[in-house]
């Protein structure tokens, strides 16, 4: 008997097309309860530690609505090696974009 885990059954959203980031390149972005429910929840994209967390929690919990409104294809393109994401979450994006791989 095979055991489904949790792990295996989260569904990730993924955005229409990379170009459809139009989120903000710098200053200060403020995550949604349904993204980040944390007691912080505005991060300052010129800090690279806060850009790995908002665009980790995006990329994990966000819609697709979500995702095209707050994350950016550059940012994204270049936080992308660096984001500390569930193997299968990675393995979404990663097949629905090839480009980010690499």
């Amino acid at each position: 008997m095979n055991k489904v885990l949790h792990r295996d059954t989260i569904p990730y959203d993924t955005p229409s097309s990379l170009r459809a980031l139009r989120g903000p390149t710098d200053g200060i972005v403020e995550l949604p309860l349904s993204v980040h429910w944390g007691p912080q929840r505005a991060y300052d994209l010129g800090d690279p530690s806060d850009l790995e967390s908002a665009y980790q929690a995006l990329v994990r919990e966000g819609t697709t609505d979500v995702q095209e409104a707050l994350l950016n294809e550059r940012l994204l393109r270049t936080a992308w090696p660096d984001l500390v994401l569930p193997e299968r979450c990675r393995l979404v994006w990663e097949s629905r974009f090839p480009e980010l791989v690499g």
